[in-house]
C-alpha cells in the first residue's frame, strides 16, 4: 500500500509529495524547495523514516514545482522523470524564473520520459498515469486506486483550476481533460493539488465554479 505525504515550499506555496510503501522505497513528486531551510525538511524526513529515494516524477515542470530536483539528484543519485510535452517548459525554466523575479541557474536535465500509456511501479504498487494538458502541455497526473487519490499538479484545485495564461496553457483545453480523466474517478477520489487544500472528485464536481 501507498502512503503520500506533503511539504509547502517556495514563495508559491507549492505541494511537493512523497510517496512511499512498505519497504520504505519513495518517490518524490515536484520537489520545490526553494533554500536551505526547505531542503533540510524535506531530508530530514526521508532520514527519519529511513526511505529510499527511488526517482522523481513530475506533474509538470513550471519553476516552482522543479527548485528542489536537481539538490535531490545530487543527493541521492535518482531519475528524473516529465512528459515528454514537458520539455519545452522545461528548457525555458531560466529565463521563467527571471520573468518572475529570480535566478534559477543550471535547471535541472529530465533523465527520461514518463508516457501517459505506462503504468509506474515502485514495489508491487503502481500508478496509473493521465495525460491532463491545459495549464501546460505536458501536464500529467497520477492514480492511485487502492488509497483512491490522484496527484493531479496544478490541473484542478479545490474550488479551482489551473492557470491557462501560461505558455502552453490552453483553457478549453484544460477542461477536457479534467472532464475526460479526472472526472471519470469515483467521487470519493482525493484530489491532491499542486497549490492549496485537498479536495475530492465529487465536491469539485459539485461545486467547482469553473467546471459547471
Amino acid at each position: 500500500m501507498l502512503n503520500v505525504v506533503f511539504f509547502t515550499f517556495n514563495p508559491f506555496d507549492e505541494n511537493t509529495y512523497i510517496i512511499a510503501n512498505e519497504k520504505k522505497q519513495c518517490w518524490i513528486v515536484d520537489p520545490g524547495m526553494y533554500d536551505d531551510t526547505e531542503v533540510a525538511a524535506l531530508k530530514d524526513y526521508i532520514s527519519s523514516k529511513q526511505l529510499q529515494p527511488q526517482g522523481i516524477i513530475n506533474t509538470h515542470a513550471h519553476i516552482d514545482h522543479i527548485l528542489g530536483v536537481q539538490t535531490l539528484i545530487d543527493e541521492y543519485n535518482i531519475p528524473f522523470g516529465i512528459h515528454k510535452d514537458e520539455q519545452m517548459i522545461l528548457d525555458r525554466a531560466e529565463a521563467t524564473a527571471a520573468m518572475f523575479g529570480f535566478e534559477f541557474k543550471n535547471p535541472p536535465k529530465q533523465t527520461h520520459y514518463i508516457s501517459e500509456l505506462e503504468t509506474l511501479k515502485l514495489g508491487d504498487d503502481t500508478l496509473k498515469v493521465f495525460l491532463t494538458p491545459g495549464h501546460s502541455p505536458g501536464s500529467i497526473s497520477f492514480y492511485y486506486e487502492p488509497g483512491s487519490w490522484v496527484i493531479s499538479g496544478d490541473v484542478l484545485f479545490s474550488g479551482s483550476i489551473g492557470r491557462t495564461d501560461l505558455p502552453g496553457g490552453n483553457f478549453d483545453t484544460l477542461v477536457s481533460s479534467i472532464r475526460t480523466h479526472l472526472f471519470t474517478l469515483p467521487s470519493e477520489t482525493k484530489v491532491l493539488s499542486g497549490h492549496g487544500p485537498a479536495t475530492e472528485i465529487g465536491e469539485e464536481k459539485k461545486n467547482n465554479p469553473f467546471l459547471k
